[in-house]
């Protein structure tokens, strides 16, 4: 057995045919690689034989017993019984729909026989019915000992899946370790091919701080830096730098009716060197929610346009499009240049127009949502793409936009989903990254409150005051409609209750409702047409509510803290006080009392996500869900912190160089050499 034969399909083991290669494919398990990868969740002790006397109905057990009678009824649907014994007592061993000559061949008259499967009590006996393993005691090795206990799928019983496990793992061939044994010793890791016996042989796979579990995180993280390591490589390609002064840039600052933070001022200066320079920017830019983002991006896009480039602002929304769209024209109301906006709903005539103009060149800039990486859209000479919420997009649609710029054109991401430090580097080492922590110094900090559900009641008053004052209303709620299953506020009935208290002043929006409803109603929101907005999470990123500045979250505990603070980031984004109530249930769990107080004490998203990830775990971590990137099987930042250092640290020695035929064999296994050969951002 060869490295490539471990990289082929399942197909190829013996055993596997058409039907058991279709469930195993609906497992993920398509090569044989994904059986080494799929480790046992449990194990089922059957190492110990019991006598009968001393079984235990309900367990599974293993016994050692003589053959006394085969009983096989000719009336169809009766079972096939065995009747066994031992010193002990008796036992039977019962069949549904097994053929007799299978039975006769292993169950042989007044043999011994190991048996092992669950125990039952039926009229006076013991019974195991259709037990797990049945073998001669030659071959008790096999059975008498702890088994792996594998997820399955329907179509795929435990002793069909050991077969086919032990298979490749008991023939598995001795690989070439690309870690060299000084570093595998000073790091308390296991070779490969001892590790992944003693994953699927021992606890150690159920055991993510054993020896061999961090062996296979080591070269899962180790395959993730090798991949965002070459990608920068390819990335950075060389470009001719773009041609401006800082004068264009100054004019527009000194118009704007704010003062730029310091973090906001070094992001520009950081942006403005990508430009400048010979190679190839690509940057991504983490900031708090309510941060000022925006306006970098809208400073950098005039710098490009200056040069004599076209630029592309893409957005997941048109709403959000259609904001930036209506700022930028205002602020770039003394440029004499097109600026066009196009989505997918553009008419026909339109949308020609705007074609023609922008391989013309007259259109300078583009903004609009999906519809700006579509085939048909090209540009005369694209020199910058920039990307708002940049998880809402997958990696091919950033590269289709990228591409119609050719080697000329500069990448900048946003993103609003602030990401734990731990994390950063394993997500976007492929790109260049900026912060803005800073908010902009009139923006109020966000008052959080708490309150529980039973004195709902009390916010009526406080609601009423708010609306008064010209001011706007979020309530936001976990469920679309009512649940059997769950004790969650829905937003269907919610509506209900607050639009009979505040009749037509109230709207709905959800994730049920098509686009283009869900923005007429956010467009009714923005015209100040309704007052109070009852909404899922749907509200939760990028859009400008200047005039909302109540946010109501029920079920609070039921959130992220991450998410939260996204929820909360939507009011007071004006001058005005911003202010959130938290509603939650009695009973709250520590963990959720926890997340609740961090919310209430701090307004930095950086922090918050760290905390996040502290109390919920890897699993739940919503910056990491939106990052658009495929998520670890193995490692997980917090309990595996100091691997991941190890990992990025490990390649960072390799300086830009990746042997090839080192390292490609880790690359196929945890599937990332392709994402090296198909990336092109």
């Amino acid at each position: 057995m060869k490295k490539n034969f471990i990289l082929s399909d399942i197909n190829n083991l013996k055993g596997v045919g058409p039907q058991l290669t279709k469930y195993l494919k609906k497992k993920k398990i398509e090569k044989i690689k994904d059986i080494i990868l799929s480790l046992p969740y449990s194990e089922t002790d059957r190492s110990k034989i019991y006598k009968l006397k001393d079984l235990q109905v309900g367990k599974i057990q293993t016994v050692k017993v003589l053959v006394k009678k085969l009983n096989f009824p000719r009336i169809r649907n009766l079972p096939n019984k065995i009747s066994c014994e031992d010193e002990t007592g008796k036992i039977e061993i019962v069949y549904f729909n097994s053929r007799e000559g299978y039975l006769r061949k292993l169950f042989l008259l007044n043999k011994f026989v190991i048996i092992s499967g669950k125990v039952s009590y039926y009229n006076n006996k013991y019974q195991i019915t259709n037990p797990d393993y049945v073998t001669s005691l030659e071959n008790q090795e096999y059975v008498v000992k702890n088994i792996p206990k594998y997820n399955l799928t329907k179509g795929i019983n435990e002793k069909k899946y050991r077969n086919i496990s032990e298979q490749v793992i008991g023939n598995l061939p001795k690989i070439v370790d690309w870690l060299d044994e000084k570093f595998i010793k000073d790091n308390k890791l296991l070779n490969w091919n001892e590790c992944i016996k003693k994953l699927h042989n021992s606890k150690e796979g159920q055991n993510n701080q054993s020896k061999s579990f961090r062996r296979i995180v080591f070269d899962e993280l180790c395959a993730n830096f090798l991949t965002l390591s070459e990608n920068r490589k390819r990335i950075r390609i060389n470009k001719s730098p773009k041609k401006f002064t800082n004068k264009n840039s100054e004019l527009i600052k000194k118009s704007l009716p704010f003062k730029l933070t310091n973090d906001q001022e070094t992001v520009i200066n950081e942006i403005n060197q990508d430009l400048l320079s010979d190679r190839r920017m690509f940057r991504i830019i983490q900031g708090d929610v309510g941060s000022g983002k925006t306006i970098v991006s809208i400073l950098s896009i005039l710098n490009v346009i200056k040069s004599g480039y076209q630029c592309a602002l893409m957005s997941p929304t048109e709403i959000l499009a259609k904001q930036h769209y209506t700022l930028i024209k205002k602020i770039f109301k003394n440029e004499n240049f097109d600026i066009e906006f196009l989505t997918g709903k553009t008419e026909y005539k339109s949308r020609n127009v705007i074609l023609t103009n922008l391989i013309s060149g007259k259109i300078k800039l583009l903004i609009g949502t999906h519809a700006l990486f579509q085939k048909k859209i090209n540009f005369q000479k694209l020199g910058l793409v920039i990307i708002d919420e940049q998880h809402k997009f997958g990696v091919k649609q950033r590269s289709e936009l990228a591409k119609k710029g050719g080697n000329e054109c500069d990448v900048l991401l946003m993103s609003a989903t602030p990401i734990p430090r731990t994390m950063m580097m394993s997500i976007y080492g492929d790109m260049d990254i900026s912060k803005i922590t800073e908010k902009p110094s009139k923006r109020k900090k966000i008052i959080t409150l708490s309150k529980p559900e039973k004195k709902i009641s009390e916010l009526w008053p406080f609601i009423k005051k708010q609306l008064l004052n010209n001011n706007q209303v979020f309530w936001v709620c976990p469920l679309i409609e009512d649940s059997a299953f769950l004790d969650y506020s829905s937003a269907k009935e919610k509506f209900k209750i607050i639009d009979k208290i505040f009749p037509n002043k109230v709207g709905l929006i959800h994730g049920g409702l098509k686009n283009e409803e869900k923005d007429k109603i956010l467009k009714s929101f923005l015209q100040k047409k309704i007052s109070i907005l009852v909404t899922t999470t749907v509200i939760e990123v990028g859009i400008d509510f200047p005039n909302a500045n109540l946010i109501v979250i029920e079920n609070a505990n039921k959130f992220g803290l991450a998410q939260l603070h996204q929820l909360r980031g939507r009011v007071g984004r004006g001058e005005k006080q911003g202010t959130c109530i938290l509603l939650f249930k009695d009973g709250l769990s520590k963990n959720a009392i926890k997340r609740i107080k961090v919310l209430k004490n701090s307004n930095d998203g950086f922090f918050i996500a760290e905390e996040d990830l502290k109390l919920r775990g890897f699993g739940d971590l919503i910056g990491f869900q939106q990052s658009g990137v495929k998520s670890f099987r193995f490692a997980d930042p917090v309990i595996h912190e100091d691997l991941f250092k190890l990992a990025e640290k490990y390649v960072q020695n390799l300086r830009g160089y990746m042997d090839q035929n080192k390292y490609s064999f880790l690359l196929k296994l945890f599937d990332r050499a392709e994402i090296i050969n198909t990336s092109e951002l």
